[in-house]
């Protein structure tokens, strides 16, 4: 199916309505969102004299809707300017537009008879073959469709978005009974490449895959939480970022999205699912009654599981509510035995095996969770699937785990697995035991790079359909390995690229990871053709080992401190004047020394989801690893005649001096960090390498020359020296920032003014480079700058002293 989504209808602008119509926005689709005409004017419009013929009354649920929306953080939309892709209007003037657009997509509320009123109103202006699908996340599909023509019913389907539909992945296809296979073969595809997203074609049964699994899950730890008299806050640490899924963990998580929501989906499951073996499991503990009558859905209403009150001193306090006498009290420390072994285990896949061996009560609560979840995931399949990937992929990408049921498993080991089930009282579907008879022990393998798994039907490994378009490094690193250190892997991607793959806590750039990169660029220029910096980990880099550093300076090691930064700006010097393309491929938190890696590439592709900046600040001393020199050679290379020069200087100076982190890839290019016209942004994550390995094999087929090294950089000297001093001097005086702040901020303005040369003067980087290492190491003499450091390594927040 060839078609060309230029413009989509949003139906329904609530929160999810006003979310989906911004991620098209996000990705450059011209977007029409519509909404109902409001049947009675508000006081601020009965102010005004307005009527309910005026626009803008009947357009203001729409234009409310979507500011909000806009309003909101996280943000919805990658950049501000990205809403002007939207066109608002209302159910009565504009539904005729609906037949100039390619897709349109209803998000009203959940009611049959309100969603098959307005499919009846959009049929009378949809032109033939336009896609029209349902956001709908528990309706059966087949129920909306009765009634509408053949071709309606044909292009007709369900494309469930997970909110926020920005931020989770999961994007469920759920077909209708006619609806032509080239149509889910063509959203599958839109989903993956341009929307970003996980697509997973799901059945037409009760909750799809993700809200069946995820609410399952959620169920099974109400219904624990009493049996072990767990609490709140005990739920929360042992659901959270220790097994691999979001802080928000599962209390909190409920919280954010609405217990209403939880209740509508979990009864709909509860009366639509009379069969399922744990039937019983959907109905909800008497704590969940009690919330719901009480309306204590979450952050919506003020209070949930967790509620913020304002305390005596004048602060506020998170207060958890007690599920034995359903009343708030402070909150309490959460502490296991358990995860206190799992915390030199960095890779969570590996701690599975760990917390289910443990002789505690997180110990027990593991064994009992895992075995109900594992049995309950056998049993789904052929039901909701007919391939137990997409189970995986659908808790992965809807609910953020870092790892799918069966991954889990495979980890635990398939017959500890069973064990767990059998301890529950439990039994696992009998195709589990043909596999195992059948000599299968694990639901995944991998083979020649690619991933294969258990496909119950053919009873065999099939290979995981789509991976064509992915490089997945935990697929080929074994194989593929060409150099390892305690800091980095280097893979071979084929075709005459490598990878440098941080492999260090948080991905934290010390001496090995910079002896790493050299050697990448060692093996790349005498073998290869070209280098890539990536890694599928949560975030890129973190920065500097700042521990490393506060040691150093402690210990008033200053010629080592000299020679190891002066080690990292060499490495950075590198990856822009080597004989090979150089290509960063930042994803999520790309923070300080990760992002001077980045400025140093021939080319950044960067994840969407990127929130990149120099962050050095918060700790006390300026960019030293190159992103001070970087930031006054973009200034100089900005410079166009007639400028006010110091003003377009003061910009980049301000990226640095207010430690500014773009929320998303295209506002990096607002801040100087990325460069139109040579660094792209891809939306879908997964692709990220592959992509950053194409660029790199397309600049070296061109002909990639080795540049020569800048000695044109022009600095401003004394002139914007000046500028610089007067306003630090007056923003302290003004009490905006404190006198560290100041001397913070002095030092870097002598580094991007050039030094108090006495007129505007051509320099070379490797002197603005001596320059930014000789500030940043008189900073870390400073007791002020090493508490800053102590206070960041302790809490992982920024002390202002």
């Amino acid at each position: 199916m060839n078609k060309h989504i230029k413009k989509v209808a949003v139906i329904g602008s609530g929160i999810m309505g006003s979310g989906i119509a911004c991620h098209f926005a996000n990705i450059g689709v011209e977007v029409l969102l519509l909404d109902i005409v409001p049947r009675e004017l508000n006081e601020k419009e009965k102010a005004k004299g307005l009527t309910l013929k005026d626009k803008v009354v009947r357009n203001r649920l729409v234009n409310d809707s979507l500011a909000s929306a806009l309003k909101s953080k996280p943000s919805p939309i990658y950049h501000k300017d990205f809403a002007n892709r939207i066109t608002t209007g209302n159910l009565e003037d504009d539904i005729s537009k609906v037949g100039q657009v390619d897709w349109i997509i209803e998000v009203v509320v959940e009611r049959l008879d309100i969603k098959k009123q307005v499919f009846e109103n959009l049929e009378k202006h949809r032109k033939p073959g336009t896609l029209i699908t349902s956001n709908t996340s528990g309706i059966p599909i087949h129920f909306m469709s009765e009634g509408r023509s053949e071709d309606f019913q044909q292009h007709f389907c369900g494309t469930h978005f997970f909110n926020p539909a920005r931020y989770l992945k999961l994007f469920e296809i759920i077909p209708g009974p006619k609806t032509k296979p080239e149509v889910l073969e063509f959203l599958n595809g839109y989903g993956e490449q341009f929307l970003g997203k996980t697509s997973v074609v799901a059945k037409d049964t009760p909750a799809f895959i993700g809200n069946r699994i995820g609410i399952f899950s959620i169920m099974s730890l109400f219904h624990a939480v009493k049996e072990l008299d767990l609490t709140v806050e005990e739920v929360d640490k042992l659901t959270g970022p220790v097994i691999g899924r979001p802080k928000s963990a599962t209390f909190r998580t409920v919280d954010v999205v609405g217990l209403d929501t939880l209740v509508h989906v979990a009864n709909g499951i509860h009366e639509n699912c009379p069969k399922d073996e744990r039937h019983e499991l959907f109905k909800l503990p008497e704590f969940i009654n009690t919330m719901a009558e009480n309306k204590w859905y979450g952050s919506k209403s003020g209070q949930g599981f967790y509620k913020k009150v304002n305390n005596p001193k004048g602060g506020s306090e998170i207060l958890t509510l007690d599920l034995n006498t359903m009343e708030y009290r402070s909150k309490k420390s959460a502490k296991f035995a358990t995860l206190e072994l799992t915390k030199t285990v960095d890779k969570v896949i590996d701690r599975f095996k760990i917390l289910v061996g443990g002789k505690d009560k997180a110990g027990e609560f593991y064994r009992k969770s895992f075995g109900v979840l594992f049995a309950y995931v056998t049993h789904r399949i052929p039901e909701i699937s007919d391939e137990l990937y997409k189970i995986d992929d659908a808790m992965k990408a809807g609910f953020g785990w870092e790892h799918g049921p069966f991954q889990i498993w495979d980890a635990i080991g398939l017959d500890k697995g069973l064990e767990l089930i059998s301890a529950e009282g439990q039994k696992a579907a009998a195709w589990v035991d043909e596999m195992k008879s059948a000599g299968i022990n694990s639901f995944y393998s991998v083979k020649d790079g690619a991933t294969y798994y258990y496909d119950v039907q053919k009873k065999e490994m099939v290979k995981v359909p789509g991976q064509d378009a992915f490089i997945i490094l935990d697929n080929i690193r074994k194989t593929k390995e060409v150099f390892r250190n305690s800091g980095v892997v280097i893979e071979d991607l084929g075709d005459g690229i490598l990878n440098v793959e941080f492999q260090s806590k948080m991905n934290t750039i010390g001496g090995d990871v910079l002896a790493g990169l050299n050697k990448g660029i060692d093996l790349a220029e005498k073998d290869f053709q070209g280098l890539v910096v990536g890694n599928q980990a949560a975030n890129f880099s973190v920065g500097a080992n700042i521990g490393m550093i506060f040691m150093m300076a402690v210990e008033q090691e200053y010629d080592e401190l000299n020679m190891a930064v002066k080690m990292f700006q060499d490495t950075m010097m590198r990856m822009r004047y080597s004989a090979i393309p150089t290509v960063a491929a930042p994803h999520g938190m790309c923070l300080g020394g990760g992002c001077e890696l980045s400025l140093h590439a021939d080319k950044v592709v960067a994840a969407a989801e990127t929130y990149i900046g120099l962050v050095e600040f918060g700790v006390g001393v300026i960019p030293g690893g190159g992103g001070s020199k970087e930031m006054a050679l973009r200034a100089s290379d900005t410079f166009r005649k007639n400028d006010v020069e110091l003003n377009v200087l003061q910009e980049y100076f301000l990226t640095i001096g207010m430690a500014k982190v773009s929320t998303s890839a295209y506002e990096a290019y607002d801040l100087g960090i990325l460069q139109k016209g040579k660094d792209v942004v891809v939306v879908n994550k997964d692709r990220q390498i592959a992509t950053a390995k194409a660029y790199a094999k397309l600049m070296a087929e061109a002909g990639y020359t080795q540049p020569i090294r800048r000695t044109d950089v022009k600095v401003l000297g004394k002139q914007a020296l000046g500028m610089f001093l007067v306003g630090t001097d007056s923003m302290e005086a003004g009490h905006y920032i404190s006198e560290h702040d100041k001397k913070i901020a002095d030092k870097l303005a002598y580094v991007m003014a050039g030094g108090d040369l006495s007129e505007t003067s051509y320099v070379s980087e490797q002197y603005l480079l001596d320059l930014e290492r000789e500030a940043f190491l008189s900073l870390c003499t400073e007791r002020k700058t090493l508490e800053r450091i102590q206070h960041m390594l302790k809490t992982g927040k920024p002390l202002r002293n």
